[in-house]
């Protein structure tokens, strides 16, 4: 926290002055305040964090965000993408094309471009109605779905939920639920500091104790210790 610093991005923000933050360098303009009501973009990765941090931002997975005078991007190949549209609106075509060619580029991804692989080459998963099921867990973290609800979703019984995620994932579908949860989880502990009881209810469990045994067994460590250990890797 630099507030000098904070104040001075917010002073050439007001000038008219263009901001930018490539990937987490969004963090630093939603601290200095800059991106209240603002769109941006930021790394898949560091979306749960960053959301439960700047709750006021409009934040995005997508590849890039242009606001007015804020620039924002996921990161990567992403910057590539937003300097390519940003020669766009700037130049011509042709000079895109000759970048593109210079940069070993064949095309200029739209802001909207998903981030992530699609789940079908994530997984290396080809059940449609496996990759379905997992999407209702992925967006269904903090109320988690039953297996009775899930079943209906995809006209499937209970029992035929278990056999395919038995097959295709080689674990049952409550253990994969859980383990989607306890992945979200980590990523709060890591990125936010949210309070261990507000992690867990956001990743859908009933009680820290519940969520810490949790944890441990699937990270042999506990959400704790998870944090002193991120704490001390970034002050080394």
């Amino acid at each position: 926290q630099n507030k000098s610093a904070f104040a001075w991005l917010r002073e050439e923000y007001n000038r008219g002055v263009a901001v930018g933050g490539l990937c987490t360098g969004a963090h630093i303009l939603a601290a200095a305040g800059l991106l209240s009501n603002k769109r941006c973009a930021i790394h898949w990765e560091n979306l749960p964090g960053f959301s439960e941090a700047f709750p006021k931002a409009n934040v995005f997975a997508d590849l890039f965000e242009i606001d007015q005078n804020i620039y924002t991007c996921a990161g990567g190949t992403a910057a590539l993408d937003m300097m390519l549209k940003l020669i766009g609106d700037d130049f011509d075509e042709n000079l895109v094309n000759r970048v593109c060619e210079q940069v070993l580029t064949d095309r200029v991804r739209s802001p909207t471009d998903r981030q992530r692989l699609p789940l079908r080459a994530r997984l290396g998963v080809q059940n449609s109605k496996v990759l379905t099921i997992i999407e209702l867990m992925e967006g269904n973290l903090s109320e988690p779905l039953s297996l009775i609800e899930i079943a209906d979703h995809v006209d499937l019984s209970r029992r035929q939920i278990e056999r395919l995620f038995r097959t295709e994932m080689g674990r049952s579908p409550a253990r994969y639920y859980l383990e989607i949860r306890l992945d979200r989880a980590r990523h709060l502990l890591i990125q936010s500091s949210m309070p261990v009881v507000e992690v867990a209810v956001a990743c859908g469990f009933v009680s820290a104790s519940h969520f810490s045994k949790c944890y441990r067994e699937l990270y042999a460590r506990s959400p704790q210790q998870e944090r002193v250990d991120r704490k001390q890797l970034l002050a080394a």
